[in-house]
């Protein structure tokens, strides 16, 4: 017999905007809850600098997106990760800022 492939309903984070729709998941950390979303290096075609280690993600590169996930977060607080610096965010506090 064929599996079906029914959504995900009643999850936990359902309830959230981006989760509801499922561009997004959400994360809980020691920095507080996220909402995050994984960016195939087909679709990274801009330059953007990680808060993590300071560097560059260029395009093609894949990496996450991350904001927060209370009421005060808004698109604007979104930040592009590289994936090992956000796994690691709880080890390393975000590098100081370039101007």
């Amino acid at each position: 017999m064929p599996r079906r492939n029914r959504p995900h309903r009643g999850r936990p984070d359902a309830d959230r905007a981006g989760a509801a729709s499922g561009w997004a998941h959400a994360e809980s950390g020691p920095d507080g809850d996220w909402l995050v979303r994984s960016v195939p290096g087909s679709h990274a075609t801009k330059v953007y600098r990680c808060p993590g280690c300071d560097h560059e993600i260029q395009p093609g590169v894949p990496h996450v997106v991350a904001w927060p996930a209370d009421e005060l977060g808004s698109v604007a607080d979104r930040r592009h990760w590289h994936r090992a610096c956000w796994n690691a965010r709880d080890r390393r506090a975000p590098t100081r800022k370039r101007f």
